[in-house]
């Protein structure tokens, strides 16, 4: 892994996958676009692009690591094309700015997740913490984002923004899986922003803040009552403008809605990550 130098001493390096060889065994390759600058923490940058093979696939002819944000290619059927991102070492800590974008080419099909959940620490850097997510599908182009859960650990900062940009014919199934705090402790101060562009146009904006910091009822009965998970859940269909979903409760702690356009949203709150998972799961499985 590139940009690893002497910070990498004073942070605790963890592996939390192994996945670095290919189907064939080779190794796959990396590349940096990253640096580490001591306690002014980690810049990393991770990029994905996927295009129509030919073939009836997906090639990958980006694929570039960088830092403590690995991909790799994992075994997929059909046109489907899958990568997983592995962390190559604890983070985001304070003063982190991670970076993952993917672009789906028109008539490509991509699936993204992670090997492990990604835990935001309190760092010996000052100031808060930020991960970025970018994502572009075109036309007739298909993006399955389905990483695993954000731990907010006690006494972190962290400031998430996710910009997804659609075409008109593009599709889109997006989970985002929040955990506040680890058992028995209070939760970091965690800011979540998501917005959806679908042709140059709003499908979704919305921006949630819980812990420290965070504006008052945050933890009230109007929003989180209580619970430690949140998420939501988001498919983008072009049949649902002639068939748009039904709005209906799932379960006492989750709701599916129709959006303005071709959109459905699930956001649901629980008592826990694996509670948090399970209505998701079945949501997707009800909107196939």
């Amino acid at each position: 892994m590139s940009g690893m130098s002497g910070a990498a001493d004073v942070r605790a390096v963890a592996r939390i996958g192994d996945h670095a060889d290919g189907l064939d065994g080779t190794a796959l390759p990396t590349s940096g676009a990253s640096g580490l600058s001591g306690v002014s923490g980690v810049r990393a940058v991770a990029r994905i692009g996927a295009r129509p093979d030919g073939r009836g696939g997906t090639a990958l002819p980006v694929l570039e690591s960088g830092g403590p944000l690995a991909l790799r290619r994992t075994r997929a059927g059909g046109s489907e094309a899958r990568v997983m991102l592995v962390g190559a070492m604890s983070g985001p800590l304070g003063g982190d700015h991670f970076t993952v974008e993917a672009d789906v080419a028109e008539g490509a099909r991509l699936h993204v997740g992670s090997a492990a959940a990604t835990i935001a620490l309190p760092g010996q850097a000052k100031g808060e913490a930020r991960y970025d997510v970018r994502l572009t599908v075109g036309d007739g182009g298909e993006l399955c984002w389905l990483p695993e859960q954000l731990i907010s650990v006690n006494g972190s900062e962290l400031q998430v923004t996710t910009r997804v940009e659609l075409a008109a014919g593009a599709r889109l199934t997006f989970r985002e899986e929040q955990v506040l705090g680890r058992v028995g402790e209070e939760p970091g101060s965690l800011t979540s922003r998501l917005t959806v562009l679908l042709d140059g146009r709003p499908l979704l904006d919305q921006e949630l803040s819980c812990g420290p910091g965070a504006p008052g009822g945050w933890d009230g009965p109007a929003v989180l009552a209580g619970h430690r998970a949140l998420g939501q859940l988001l498919v983008v269909r072009p049949e649902y403008v002639a068939r748009p979903v039904e709005t209906r409760l799932l379960g006492e702690y989750a709701v599916l809605a129709p959006l303005a356009g071709p959109g459905a949203l699930v956001t649901a709150v629980a008592a826990d990550a694996l509670q948090l998972r399970r209505t998701l799961d079945e949501a997707l499985r009800l909107l196939g």
